[in-house]
């Protein structure tokens, strides 16, 4: 089975392109502190989104191409395990990390971790888009 992949290309899309802003913006000194607070709430938001679309696309391919009816009900980390396994990804726990900051993204009103899970979404943008790419080149 094929899978549409059209939407996670464009979350990683998105994903790169606010993260290429954020970079942008940190290092202008024109821009107000709340127009750095807005763009990096618009990098955890993408962030948040792409990295659901991420997991859940695993999945989808590990079941659906892969065959692999062992991952219903499965926890994530053993998803991203799996996933390592079949080569969509190379560090499971690079995603285990990713899971983390997302968990703790609900949670953007604190200065502190907001800048933390900024700093994972940079990370994240490279690993999300190898994942696109892995899935584009077995996606048959």
């Amino acid at each position: 089975m094929v899978l549409d992949l059209s939407s996670l290309r464009r979350a990683v899309g998105s994903l790169e392109l606010s993260t290429r802003v954020a970079l942008e913006a940190a290092d202008d000194p024109n821009l107000s502190e709340a127009q750095l607070i807005t763009i990096r709430a618009g990098v955890i938001q993408h962030f948040e989104f792409t990295y659901e679309l991420c997991w859940k696309f695993m999945k989808r391919w590990l079941k659906e191409v892969a065959g692999r009816n062992d991952v219903d009900g499965i926890a994530r980390r053993e998803l991203f395990r799996i996933a390592a396994q079949e080569k969509l990804i190379d560090d499971p726990v690079c995603w285990f990390d990713m899971h983390t900051a997302r968990n703790r993204s609900t949670h953007v009103y604190n200065e502190a971790i907001a800048s933390e899970v900024l700093s994972f979404a940079l990370v994240f943008a490279p690993e999300a888009s190898s994942l696109l790419t892995r899935l584009e080149q077995r996606n048959d």
